[in-house]
């Protein structure tokens, strides 16, 4: 456990939850990547480079002193390029905005970072960019239906439920004012009214 502490809490560098984007020829696109580090950071080094099934190129490389330092570039491959990155509150991004995209730029895309704090250790990330004509549009009338079902079964059920706790309360109202009737029924006093099992006046004997 003391062994893999300073692991999980050493440099991470993340470009986001898609592993994979799309972008339009002719359009830009903007390539995250992030980094986060429990020890801090100075002198940190930076590159993005760029690999296809026959190419392999640094594209930039850059550097940031401080958590105080905005990064700076050393090398740049590609004019297409801009590094969009900033230390400000404390987001240490160091993406960059590729413009004028061309079928051929289509590829991995891996951010890398090396921190002197931590004995140089290299940590990366990678991200796919497909560039296309066009970006088609995603059909979501299935999964339309399949919400639209789902929340009608679920309001259903919601529905019977109260209705049935509705109808219980009902009954046990009616129960309980029956209740009421039968004991008040019991306790009224027939003898006027000469009713079966009412007791007759008792008359005294006659004298003789």
């Amino acid at each position: 456990g003391l062994f893999l502490l300073p692991v999980s809490l050493s440099l991470e560098v993340s470009v986001g939850k898609a592993t994979t984007i799309y972008a339009v020829n002719g359009t830009e696109i903007l390539l995250p990547c992030t980094f986060s580090s429990c020890f801090g950071f100075e002198d940190l080094r930076f590159w993005w480079s760029y690999n296809s099934s026959d190419t392999f190129r640094t594209l930039i490389e850059g550097i940031v002193k401080n958590d105080k330092s905005d990064p700076k570039l050393k090398l740049k491959d590609d004019d297409r390029i801009t590094l969009v990155g900033t230390t400000k509150e404390k987001r240490n991004n160091i993406s960059i905005l590729l413009r004028d995209l061309e079928f051929s730029d289509s590829g991995k895309y891996t951010c890398r970072v090396r921190n002197p704090k931590e004995k140089d250790f290299e940590h990366q990330a990678t991200i796919i960019l497909q560039v296309v004509d066009k970006l088609e549009k995603v059909d979501n009338t299935v999964t339309l239906i399949i919400l639209s079902v789902v929340g009608g079964v679920i309001g259903l059920l919601v529905f019977i439920l109260l209705l049935k706790k509705f109808i219980a309360f009902i009954l046990k109202k009616t129960r309980e004012k029956k209740k009421e009737c039968l004991v008040s029924s019991s306790g009224n006093d027939n003898t006027e009214n000469g009713l079966p099992g009412s007791k007759a006046e008792e008359k005294p004997p006659t004298k003789v």
